[in-house]
């Protein structure tokens, strides 16, 4: 049975619940934290809505679109509006894998274990996952030139997601197996020192943020804007970095605190960016608990 052979559920979770609140623990630019609320929302909602997803999107055994479906159900309960959707679709996958890969995966292992189950995704998951993003209705989205969220999917959720990977990170996981998050993200993870997780998000984020247009500002705002904020993240990150990361405690910047306070009077959220943050942070934490 896969739950025999399984990583044991309670180090799951803390990874997941541990990567969540990093990634409002840590100050991102443009993105909701502690130090900084945002777009209307604020870090105490997040924290609560990644406490409401995670049994759902944990359960062993249980199909991605379920996961994807009950998760963003149980967050609009909790706290009324879409916090989270990008998380639970890249977790998604990525917690279903880990029932088969192993009590002790590696990056490797688990990575295999991903494209099997995005491989195996069907229309069912795909119907499920269109539910919950009509449910979470996220900003922005609007309609597609085939296999569109709005009308009922014919074809499996990786298919789906495949018709969208040019103009969206998010399914672009799904159509390379996960490769940013398995070698961009954990790249950018492995450079930090173990002492400073928060270090480790921002570095994480702004490789994310300065590696290609986020996704969510291309929806909001088009690509021009988009393009302009990678191009200033790689300026940010390169003067952020002068400072060695393995000396770093926590990530403070001042340039970087200006930018946040400009990003958000501009309403620019690089959300998608922090979502990938938050699968890596989650995957690196995996990792550590074998």
């Amino acid at each position: 049975m896969p739950e025999a052979r399984a990583i044991p559920p309670e180090p799951v979770r803390a990874a997941f619940l541990a990567a969540c609140a990093l990634d409002v623990a840590t100050p991102k630019p443009g993105n909701v934290s502690v130090h900084s609320p945002g777009h209307g929302m604020s870090a105490a909602q997040f924290l609560a809505s990644a406490d409401a997803a995670a049994d759902a999107l944990l359960a062993r055994g249980a199909p991605v679109g379920l996961r994807i479906l009950d998760a963003v159900t149980r967050t609009r309960e909790a706290v009324g509006c879409n916090t989270n959707l990008g998380i639970v679709l890249l977790v998604a996958p990525l917690a279903a894998a880990l029932d088969h890969a192993g009590r002790a995966p590696s990056a490797q292992s688990w990575r295999e274990a991903t494209a099997n189950v995005l491989a195996a995704l069907d229309v069912d998951d795909a119907r499920l996952a269109y539910r919950a993003i009509a449910l979470a209705n996220p900003g922005g989205l609007g309609e597609a030139p085939e296999q569109s969220v709005h009308a009922p999917p014919t074809i499996g959720l990786r298919d789906a997601m495949c018709l969208a990977s040019e103009r969206d990170s998010i399914a672009r996981q799904y159509a390379n197996g996960f490769r940013d998050i398995f070698e961009t993200g954990l790249a950018a993870y492995g450079e930090a020192p173990p002492h400073a997780p928060e270090v480790a998000m921002l570095n994480v984020f702004l490789a994310f943020l300065s590696g290609w247009p986020d996704s969510h500002i291309v929806r909001k705002h088009g690509m021009a804007l988009a393009q302009s904020v990678t191009l200033a993240a790689r300026e940010q990150r390169a003067q952020w970095r002068k400072t060695p990361l393995q000396s770093q405690r926590a990530p403070a910047s001042a340039q970087l605190d200006a930018w946040d306070a400009e990003l958000k009077a501009r309403a620019i959220n690089p959300g998608t960016s922090a979502d990938l943050a938050v699968a890596t942070l989650f995957v690196a934490g995996c990792l550590k608990a074998r």
